[in-house]
Formats: structure tokens, C-alpha cells, sequence
């Protein structure tokens, strides 16, 4: 009897590759005075595996999470710029309301609401299916964009100074009457010189 052979079917077939979000970037940045989050989402899917084209960014400090709605992704991509969570700004782009502030009786005072917590140590995730972390953290204040407001309340601890801090006006007004006495001392002394110098020309 002859021995039956067992071919092998060659054929393996191709795995699909994984859409990904590889590339995607989003940073926090200030502009006139307001915190902005800028995006680019590209979106990787050779293989048509993804199962949407919308996009959000999700923040979260573990005990807070918030989903920023981004856009359509046309033809898998998508960028722009979103004001931060808390953030608000005029028809000119300037701020007028920042995260973590509120204006009291025409002052702006610290506190825990307004999305304070988004200044702090956050995650961030780009969603569309597939996700992807990315680092993103509160745009630092600098000399030429204030991502906090300018004008503090006086009890707020930490406050910067201004011009018309007291403590700077009594330190920059001290200086001319400090050179003023040691100009006084100084003629003083030299008079002082010039008399005991007649004494002792005296037989």
C-alpha cells in the first residue's frame, strides 16, 4: 500500500497593520496673555484598521478628567490650536479668564475651580482609535506672555510686585536721601580736614 503524502499549503496569511498615531504632538503655548494647547494629529493606517477620524485630547490628574473635543482628521490629519481648559479670550484674542483664577469685586484671586487642577501634573491622551499619550503641560508664564493674571490680589500669596508695590517705591525713593547723607558726611569730614590743618600752620 502506498503511503499517502500530506502537502502543505504554503499560503500564510498577512496580518493587518495597526493604525497608529505615531507623530502626533501636543504642546501648550501662550499667546496674548492666554494659554492655548496647538496640535498636529497624524494619523497611520495603511490597512484601514481605525474605526474613526474624529479626534479629542484627554486630560487627566487621576482624580479629574476632562475631553477636549479637536476636529475631523481630512485625509488623517488634523491641526490647530485650542484654548486651555478654564481659559477664555476676546473677539482679539486677548485673555480674559484663565484656569485656577477668578475675578472677585474687580480682582483676580486664586482658586481651586476653573480647572485648576489642569495646571498641575496631568496625562494627556490624542483619541481617535487608535490613542496615544503625549506630554503636555501648563504654557509657563514668561516676560512677554503672563499665562496667570497680572493684576493679583494683595493676599495672594506669591504675588509678583509692580511698579507700585510700596515696598519697591520705599526702596527706590531711599536711594537719593541715602546719597545725600553720605554727601553731608563727606563735606563734614573735609571741613573737619581744613581746620585742624590751619590749627597746626599756627606758630
Amino acid at each position: 500500500m502506498a503511503a499517502s503524502a500530506v502537502e502543505e499549503d504554503p499560503y500564510t496569511p498577512n496580518e493587518p497593520t495597526a493604525a497608529t498615531l505615531a507623530g502626533s504632538v501636543a504642546v501648550g503655548e501662550c499667546v496674548a496673555d492666554a494659554p492655548y494647547i496647538s496640535y498636529d494629529i497624524r494619523l497611520t493606517d495603511p490597512d484601514k484598521q481605525s474605526t474613526g477620524n474624529t479626534a479629542s485630547l484627554v486630560l487627566s490628574s487621576g482624580a479629574n478628567v476632562v475631553t477636549i473635543p479637536l476636529g475631523t482628521l481630512v485625509n488623517n490629519r488634523l491641526t490647530g490650536t485650542v484654548l486651555w481648559p478654564g481659559a477664555s479670550a476676546d473677539d482679539e484674542g486677548n485673555a480674559t479668564g484663565w484656569p485656577g483664577w477668578a475675578l472677585k469685586d474687580g480682582t483676580w484671586v486664586e482658586t481651586s475651580g476653573n480647572f485648576a487642577w489642569t495646571r498641575g501634573n496631568i496625562s494627556a491622551v490624542i483619541k481617535v482609535n487608535p490613542e496615544m499619550p503625549v506630554a503636555l503641560s501648563y504654557p509657563a508664564a514668561s516676560p512677554n506672555c503672563a499665562t496667570p493674571p497680572t493684576a493679583l490680589s494683595p493676599e495672594t500669596p506669591g504675588s509678583p510686585a509692580s511698579a507700585g508695590d510700596p515696598a519697591l517705591a520705599a526702596t527706590g525713593g531711599s536711594l537719593p536721601y541715602l546719597a545725600a547723607g553720605v554727601g553731608v558726611v563727606l563735606v563734614g569730614l573735609g571741613a573737619a580736614v581744613v581746620v585742624y590743618r590751619r590749627r597746626s600752620a599756627r606758630p
